[in-house]
């Protein structure tokens, strides 16, 4: 038998916002803790040692927060949303082990990345087996909307990867194309996050509506900051290498706008460290200084704001509990975290 994971409730240090969901949810949020338990156990030693890795690392748990957030606001008094939120977090922890391997990251969340201390394989299989172990938990709520709508969403999230895959290297990715991926890859699991809490009350078709263009936006949010955040703010405090996406030839929107923008020479430089993929550390601070000299990173955060607003004018039709209240609050600090 295989060691069972020990999931503690993080310490939400300068995450006020958080702590104030989590205060909301604190017994639901435990029970989700203990579900995750479970379904790491397994008699090959490998699998929950591999899952405990990632897992201990810690993180936000945004995305089943939401699931449980969102649940409340519509009025479910059931248990499956404990299912459906555990389930999103384990489809999301396969999500970064299959990710590390595919960016050959070395650094998770401020430690060596899974695929480092064991190997490649080791990451994608375990990875596989959480996502099963999601797909257990969905089928037990016996509710097929639920299920399509996070089937669905673990096959787009797959299409935005590759997409982003076949857009490395490439400076002439159009903002159209970036944003394409980002929506897919991460903000089409935010949006699933929330809607599952709706239909798993059997929400009306506007409540759905609504939470469906709530995650959408929060997703895309968050990860233009994340996208930000990867040129202008520091190693300790992101838990991972500054110019991350610079070193993998992810073409992001601080770089697309830059390339746009630049003079003639600096344009050659971008074009030389994708299209010929030259790129190092020295590189990296050149990259950084066009990024600043074009304000790249104020715009990218201004287009965070702008999607934020939109999430936020989705929870218009909820009433005013401290819920929603909550989830207001949350758009707000996913836009101005500095990790």
């Amino acid at each position: 038998m295989g060691n069972v994971i020990k999931l503690v409730k993080n310490k939400y240090k300068d995450e006020e916002p958080i702590q104030r969901l989590l205060s909301l949810i604190e017994d639901d949020f435990i029970k989700v803790n203990e579900l995750i338990n479970d379904q790491v156990i397994s008699h090959v030693d490998r699998i929950p040692d591999v899952s405990n890795h990632i897992i201990e690392l810690g993180g936000k748990r945004l995305r089943p927060i939401l699931t449980l957030t969102t649940s409340k606001i519509c009025g479910y008094n059931g248990n499956y949303h404990i299912n459906l939120a555990a389930a999103v977090e384990l489809m999301h922890t396969a999500t970064l082990l299959h990710d590390d391997v595919v960016d050959d990251s070395d650094i998770r969340r401020g430690k060596s990345a899974s695929h480092i201390i064991w190997d490649n394989k080791s990451s994608i299989l375990v990875g596989d087996f959480l996502l099963g172990k999601a797909f257990q938990l969905m089928v037990e709520t016996k509710s097929l909307e639920c299920l399509k709508n996070l089937s669905n969403a673990s096959a787009k999230i797959a299409e935005g990867e590759v997409m982003q895959l076949i857009a490395s290297d490439n400076i002439k990715t159009t903002e159209d194309q970036y944003m394409n991926i980002i929506e897919a890859k991460t903000a089409e699991l935010f949006s699933t996050a929330c809607v599952v809490g709706a239909l798993i009350t059997e929400s009306n078709e506007e409540e759905i509506n609504a939470l469906i263009s709530f995650g959408k936006n929060l997703g895309i949010a968050f990860q233009l900051k994340d996208d930000a955040l990867d040129y202008s703010g520091d190693k300790e405090t992101l838990g991972k290498n500054i110019g991350g996406d610079f070193l993998e030839g992810k073409v992001t929107l601080p770089i697309i706008l830059a390339y746009r923008r630049g003079e003639s020479s600096e344009r050659e430089f971008l074009e030389n460290s994708f299209n010929n993929k030259i790129r190092n550390k020295d590189l990296l601070k050149i990259a950084i200084k066009i990024i600043k000299q074009h304000n790249t990173i104020e715009d990218t955060l201004s287009k965070a704001n702008q999607h934020g607003r939109i999430a936020k004018d989705a929870l218009a039709i909820f009433p005013e509990t401290e819920f929603k209240e909550a989830l207001m609050r949350l758009v707000d600090f996913s836009i101005i975290r500095s990790n």
